[in-house]
């Protein structure tokens, strides 16, 4: 093995240990408050907002310009990173332009930007699959890339449940339902929802919506592709 994979292997330890980790008090009584305030919403509201992101998942996850990409071959873990930085890099300035224009157009583009920023999360997990050398064409790369997803904007808890099924890569897709209506689209939804709701409100509020927006999309597109990079190092590096 050589000094970069090596490097890369004590990393993907350490990223392990804490998604294995346990939710602290203070997670778990935050998680607790906004479950109260998802039951006392409406049942119809979260049947929209369900339908909603499933929906727009769904027209993302199966639309052809975002599954036609060719996986890369014969490239070291340091070739296939370097490409993923750049991608990186060009992704993180498109979330920020767009979280930046939304956020000056106040409450009706503020609304705009769960689609869109959406659309370029799913777009660079495609991307970085096929860099590290996996056939988003195939349906289960596809609910894997939903898996990192939610390890990436979920509470501590559902970390914990999606981790242990991705560690255990073959018995799980082994399980996967074979339509895609099966998947659990309720807590998909409402873990990412909870997750971003606060700074989703302050990029509405005139005066900072801008900051907040390019700001806050910037963020989440570094910390998405930073667990998308140690997912697909576990499978690579089969450890």
């Amino acid at each position: 093995m050589n000094h970069y994979n090596e490097i890369a292997v004590k990393e993907l330890n350490k990223w392990k240990k804490r998604m294995r980790k346990k939710p602290s008090l203070v997670g778990s009584v935050s998680k607790g408050i906004q479950n109260r305030i998802n039951e006392i919403l409406p049942e119809k509201y979260h049947e929209i907002v369900t339908a909603a992101i499933k929906n727009m998942t769904k027209a993302v996850l199966f639309g052809s310009k975002y599954i036609t990409k060719t996986p890369y071959r014969a490239l070291s873990l340091r070739e296939r990173e370097k490409l993923v930085a750049k991608k990186v890099k060009l992704y993180k300035t498109t979330a920020l332009i767009e979280g930046a224009g939304t956020g000056a157009g106040g409450i009706v583009l503020g609304l705009t930007d769960l689609p869109l920023l959406l659309g370029i999360k799913i777009k660079l997990l495609y991307d970085i699959a096929a860099i590290y050398g996996f056939d988003v064409n195939d349906y289960k790369e596809r609910i894997y890339i939903l898996n990192i997803f939610q390890l990436a904007f979920s509470s501590k808890s559902n970390v914990n449940k999606v981790f242990a099924k991705m560690e255990n890569i073959e018995e799980y897709f082994d399980t996967l339902p074979d339509d895609i209506n099966s998947f659990d689209w309720r807590t998909f939804q409402q873990e990412y929802r909870d997750y971003i709701d606060f700074a989703k409100l302050l990029q509405m509020v005139p005066g900072i919506g801008a900051f907040v927006g390019a700001y806050v999309n910037a963020k989440l597109v570094k910390k998405l592709s930073k667990t998308a990079v140690q997912a697909y190092r576990m499978r690579l590096l089969n450890i």
